[in-house]
């Protein structure tokens, strides 16, 4: 992509006037000018160059009273999936930049481009040439945080080749394709894989990881067949930077292996003595199936590879960093083969939630898996939460900036009256976190009486902050063993809907309800006789285990939902005679 477009270019320039503008901004460029009626062309050397180009002079500079508009050159055969999106805010949570895209169609895959600028770029693409072209008609100029975003089409080269897909289901696709290399997989036998390897090295190695002109680092990625993302800018002044690798297991490991002997061998050289450990980060969602139950999956990994394995606690988890240092000791080849059974453990229990949720995906209607944060799908473009390094405004709801407002809902959820302890933490940290994490409101209410076996959690947010609450909570009873080791975890929960919607999640003879229980495999209890509340409202109660409860609770709100905009028209169209009347 070093060819780039000019437009907005006055009829009086000439191409050495634009030459002269380029080399006054030090831009080189490879081929002559191509100056056309109020448009040019010119070639760079790179992609690199190109990208500085349209960064310093789109929309900046100005050429005979015009202000020049630079982009990539894309023939209009290319225009088809394909879009880059500029001038992202540098602080921005890539969930919410996730959920915006998500909202104009399928996003197959979104990667960050590397670039010198204190704002990000992204290339994105969207499964249907029609979404990329409301996504480019939308987005271009949006503010975000007083940022403009600058969006443009980069060449598709399979716009020829495969036919845009036809309609599909808006959101991020949970299982993208590769992200580099050639489009035509069947050139490539094993697919990349859709969690990154993510370590953290000491900053002091950085540099021999690069090496001289980035050497190092090429040779690296060309022999392991991976894509390799140093996070040199994050975490200004800290002992220890992330690392990002994208490849197939076999390449992601080979990765590892090379980057753990340039770091001994630097070591060596600068005479430090003390042991240099391989850092792996993982998603908190699945450390707890790579520990097992009483650490049994983390003991044998130990004693199969001869290694020393800690994980770093709980409470280093913030809203921000979802993921747990996992900290392996022991020969470069004992630390080569545990990371290879630990990220083995680790894909196994993403592709297991991956499958549970892609199966149920299409029944939870009104839930944005992409905000819930537990997958790293996103992150896997080199985007991980864990190394933004603040919010922007809003942030603990930030999908909700975007489209219409999401409705906040109450569930009361309950669990054994000996786990409150667990769930509150020391001095409420547990439950503070918890609520930061999922941005919602979490209390425990007062017990009934001396001897009650079970506390009701009230719990107050939107859909995702709900699934990410309730999964926490239900995931703390397991580790913490309030369930036995082949027992599921199985809570009641309560939600209240307006009375007039009661008979309508009953069904007729209670086909409804029976259809609800069989379809969420929870079960589904409108006690009957009930006097609704000062809100006009009665209580729905579900008992299942998570999915089923949470699958349960959405096909209700969407009951509730239709029921209402049923009752809109009617509420309308009785307005007037009132009025009227009056």
């Amino acid at each position: 992509m070093n060819k780039l477009y000019i437009g907005n270019v006055s009829e009086q320039a000439s191409a050495l006037d634009l030459e002269s503008i380029f080399e006054q901004w030090k831009i080189p460029f490879s081929a002559p000018f191509l100056v056309k009626s109020g448009y040019a062309f010119v070639d760079c050397p790179d992609e690199k160059v190109a990208m500085r180009a349209i960064d310093t002079l789109s929309g900046k500079v100005e050429l005979h009273g015009k202000v020049l508009e630079v982009e990539h050159s894309v023939p209009k055969r290319q225009r088809s999936c394909k879009l880059q999106i500029r001038n992202i805010p540098p602080h921005m949570q890539w969930e919410v930049l996730d959920g915006l895209l998500a909202q104009y169609g399928t996003v197959e895959s979104c990667e960050q481009v590397n670039t010198d600028t204190e704002t990000a770029v992204v290339n994105v693409r969207y499964g249907a040439k029609d979404q990329a072209r409301e996504a480019l008609d939308k987005l271009n100029g949006f503010l975000m945080e007083n940022y403009a975003l600058k969006v443009s089409y980069i060449p598709d080269e399979t716009a020829a080749v495969d036919a845009p897909a036809v309609g599909g289901r808006r959101g991020f696709n949970p299982r993208g394709p590769p992200r580099q290399g050639s489009p035509n997989l069947g050139a490539r036998p094993k697919l990349q894989s859709d969690v990154p390897l993510r370590m953290l090295v000491p900053t002091q190695f950085v540099g021999a990881i690069i090496g001289k002109e980035g050497a190092t680092i090429r040779n690296i990625t060309k022999q392991t067949h991976s894509k390799i993302d140093i996070h040199r800018k994050e975490n200004a002044g800290a002992a220890e930077k992330p690392i990002t690798v994208h490849s197939t297991p076999e390449g992601c490991s080979s990765a590892c292996r090379n980057i753990m002997e340039i770091m001994q061998k630097e070591a060596i050289d600068t005479k430090i003595t003390e042991e240099i450990p391989l850092k792996i980060l993982a998603h908190n969602n699945f450390v707890g199936r790579l520990i097992g139950k009483e650490g049994r999956n983390l003991k044998k990994i130990e004693q199969d590879t001869d290694t020393k394995i800690t994980i770093s606690p709980l409470q280093d988890l913030t809203l921000y960093n979802p993921e747990r240092t996992i900290t392996v000791k022991g020969t470069i080849e004992a630390c080569a083969k545990a990371e290879e059974e630990i990220m083995k453990k680790i894909r196994e229990s993403y592709e297991n939630d991956v499958a549970a949720m892609h199966l149920q995906s299409n029944l939870i209607p009104g839930l944005n898996l992409n905000a819930l944060g537990i997958f790293p799908g996103a992150a896997s473009g080199g985007m991980s939460p864990s190394v933004v390094s603040g919010p922007p405004a809003g942030a603990q709801a930030g999908y909700q900036s975007f489209g219409p407002q999401v409705e906040s809902e109450t569930v009361h959820l309950f669990i054994p009256a000996l786990a409150v302890g667990a769930i509150i933490g020391k001095q409420g940290q547990h439950i503070k976190q918890l609520s930061r994490f999922a941005g919602a409101s979490i209390k425990i209410a007062p017990a009934d009486g001396i001897d009650t076996k079970q506390r009701m959690v009230i719990i107050t947010g939107p859909p995702e902050a709900q699934f990410k609450a309730q999964g926490r909570i239900f995931g703390k009873l397991k580790e913490e063993n309030f369930f036995g080791p082949k027992e599921e975890v199985k809570l009641e929960a309560h939600i209240k809907v307006p009375s007039f919607a009661a008979g309508r999640v009953i069904g007729k003879g209670g086909k409804t309800v029976n259809e609800l229980q069989n379809l969420t495999s929870a079960e589904v209890v409108v006690p009957r006789d009930q006097t609704p509340d000062e809100n006009d409202q009665v209580v729905v109660k579900i008992t299942g285990h998570f999915y089923a409860s949470q699958l349960a609770q959405r096909k209700i709100q969407e009951i509730i939902s239709q029921v209402r905009r049923q009752q809109q028209p009617k509420a309308s169209a009785a307005g007037p005679p009132v009025a009227r009347r009056k």
